[in-house]
């Protein structure tokens, strides 16, 4: 193959992705004097990478596979717009070899590997084939091309319960599955390779033994067309759940330097196998006195800010370099080890809901600046919607510090100092996360958050006295700035009266909880507030996002944002959703039928797991949705019978809609 026409110089880069990653690549790549085109689906014609770009290609409907999959349409978009250059970023095609071999027919440099690397290390089974060959340890599986069940199962039963099915394209935790007996053997397999061929176009599966308990450690490797192969450290990546990284450090905590040199010459072996060019992950699994190679990701990895803060390399610059030809501009013994950096990863879920994908327009989007070691990197502002289809990661939070004490502490305080609104994100169980006393010590594995889950999602805490002040303040000074917008008049004034005072009362409620009551006395004098026997004397200065309150002496800072009769605080002591119970009474809230099974999100109904008539237990699975790409399966409220299934295999649903209706038993 003609190097000329794999790596050389171009001024014109079309980014085949979307949100973060694509926002991300686009910054740098315009740092660099490059031209920049997006790609969007119809779903994603106001996101931000398509404002961020110079120019953006309409490629079809939101679904994924008639969109940023559709590798004719991304071809035809790079010459409809003189693009030179395809940058993947993550996920989507940034593993497909085809699409690589693509873009190489069609005259355009790929920035990422060959094809031929990506075949060769991008599948899970050949790379664990590859890596058995050059004498690189793994964990004991199955990775061969027979897939019928049979087979997989006679795998399963020699390796030994537990195992993981794992899609062989791919990564994120989507189309994996741990199983512990041979009953659970079909189920998860079917269910696997139907999750996989929605993700990557791919449901080739893999087996492994799984490792209990165990670390999961990765190195961050690069590679130029001139033969220099560099490993950039590694990063621990242990805090997961269901597969999907959580939180990520650079280095890791749990290596001395020793062992760091060991995995990271290991992971030169890996990529150099197979002459690696460009930059990729040989991620390694541990059980605590072993490390086990288990895959190769050749691309770009989500946590690779965490290396980028510690090294000081821009990955994006250096894939763009090598992608022009030239060679790396350091050498192994060159780069340094700087300081330590934590990332989050901030998703549109409900961690209380377990985690269900959460989807609208986000209403309010305050992240804190990016200075003192904290980096933001966002694929959404305020304004944007979030839709059902895609990934649900909003943006990442990274914070660098000379210790890793240090790193977390700031990553902690930017993510208390985040409100989002309008959707609802994890921010609030990473900050429980961060400050839990495990992770704080690294007493962790890969099953802690699953473990910890109750402690990690405890429901808010009861708003108290500075809340429930913070709270009439705030409607106050909502209603000043109202008033400032009327006719410039004394009356119009909140407090100002010729004589007396006057009285107005307030009450809040939290979810379905009783009413929490405030008196306010204004008028001639200083204003106070009153709970219960108490009387408060108050003050408020307005800034941006919300107010100082000085309550009996004591100044805080609250944040604050009010839609109607909802009110969302972040004060000292957490994050509070009240509501502003109507003063002029006529409240109804209507309670849906608890027997009724309707779709949490708009999503794909991709399985019908029960017959109608059927008798159930509670919690037997009915049917299952495809929601942001991951599968969700609705379950029985309570025993009972199915009454009947209004949705049919392929219908795609919109949040709300009855899918069925389950009879308690008994009646």
């Amino acid at each position: 193959m003609d190097r000329s026409k794999l790596y050389r110089r171009f001024r014109t880069l079309l980014i085949a992705n979307r949100g973060e990653i694509a926002c991300r690549v686009i910054r740098t790549a315009r740092a660099m004097g490059l031209r920049t085109v997006a790609v969007y689906s119809e779903a994603d014609r106001d996101a931000m990478h398509v404002a961020l770009a110079d120019e953006a290609v309409l490629l079809g409907p939101a679904r994924a596979r008639d969109s940023y999959l559709n590798v004719e349409r991304l071809i035809e978009a790079a010459r409809k717009t003189g693009a030179e250059a395809v940058h993947p970023g993550y996920g989507f095609l940034s593993e497909n070899a085809e699409f690589a071999q693509a873009c190489f027919d069609a005259g355009l440099v790929f920035v990422g590997p060959t094809a031929e690397m990506m075949t060769a290390m991008g599948s899970k089974s050949g790379s664990k084939a590859l890596m058995e060959k050059a004498g690189v340890p793994l964990v004991p599986g199955y990775h061969g091309e027979a897939q019928d069940e049979a087979t997989l199962s006679k795998a399963a039963d020699r390796i030994g319960f537990p195992i993981l099915v794992k899609a062989s394209a791919g990564g994120g935790g989507r189309g994996m599955r741990i199983v512990r007996s041979a009953a659970e053997l079909g189920p998860a397999i079917v269910s696997a390779k139907r999750e996989a061929l929605a993700a990557f176009g791919d449901d080739r599966m893999l087996i492994e033994k799984y490792v209990d308990n165990p670390r999961h450690i990765e190195v961050q490797v690069i590679g130029d067309s001139h033969g220099n192969l560099l490993s950039l450290f590694e990063r621990e990546c242990t805090l997961q759940r269901r597969h999907q990284k959580v939180i990520e450090e650079a280095p890791s905590p749990t290596l001395n330097a020793a062992q760091r040199e060991a995995v990271c010459a290991a992971a030169r072996k890996a990529a150099g196998a197979v002459n690696y060019v460009g930059a990729g992950t040989i991620e390694f699994v541990s059980d605590g006195k072993d490390v086990f190679f288990i895959e190769m990701n050749t691309r770009l990895q989500v946590e690779h800010p965490v290396t980028e803060l510690i090294t000081g390399i821009d990955l994006v610059e250096w894939q763009l370099r090598v992608a022009f030809g030239e060679a790396l501009p350091l050498k192994q013994d060159e780069i340094r080890l700087n300081g330590h950096a934590v990332e989050a990863r901030v998703y549109a879920e409900n961690p209380t809901k377990n985690f269900m994908p959460s989807v609208g327009r986000i209403s309010t989007w305050r992240l804190p600046a990016e200075a003192g070691g904290l980096r933001i990197d966002a694929g959404y502002r305020e304004g944007d919607a979030v839709s059902p289809y895609y990934d649900a990661m909003l943006a990442k939070m990274i914070a660098w510090a000379p210790t890793r004490d240090v790193a977390i502490e700031r990553l902690n305080r930017g993510l208390e100092e985040s409100d989002v609104r309008g959707i609802v994100t994890n921010i609030p169980f990473l900050s429980a996360l961060m400050t839990h006393p495990k992770v704080r010590t690294n007493a962790i594995d890969t099953g802690f958050i699953e473990r910890e889950l109750a402690v990690l999602t405890q429901a808010a805490p009861a708003p108290g006295e500075l809340e429930l002040c913070a709270a009439v303040a705030a409607i106050l000074n909502d209603e000043r700035q109202a008033a400032r917008a009327q006719a410039n008049s004394p009356w119009q004034t909140f407090g100002w009266q010729p004589v007396g005072r006057r009285q107005r009362c307030f009450a809040f409620r939290v979810g379905h909880g009783p009413e929490q009551k405030i008196t306010l006395n204004y008028g001639s004098g200083p204003s106070t507030l009153v709970i219960g026997e108490r009387e408060l004397a108050f003050t408020t200065t307005a800034k941006e996002g919300g107010f100082d309150l000085t309550l009996d002496g004591v100044k805080s800072s609250v944040a604050a944002v009010i839609d109607g009769h909802e009110l969302y605080l972040r004060t000292r002591n957490g994050r509070f959703d009240l509501h502003w119970v109507d003063p002029f009474g006529g409240e109804s809230e209507e309670q849906a039928g608890e027997d009724k099974i309707a779709a949490p999100l708009p999503g794909t109904v991709v399985a019908v797991l029960a017959e109608e008539g059927a008798k159930l237990e509670k919690g037997a699975p009915i049917l299952t949705l495809e929601v942001m790409k991951m599968e969700q399966t609705l379950r029985a409220p309570f025993a009972g019978v199915l009454k009947s299934i209004r949705c049919k295999v392929g219908d795609i649903v919109q949040e709300g809609v009855e899918l069925a209706v389950v009879e308690p038993s008994g009646e």
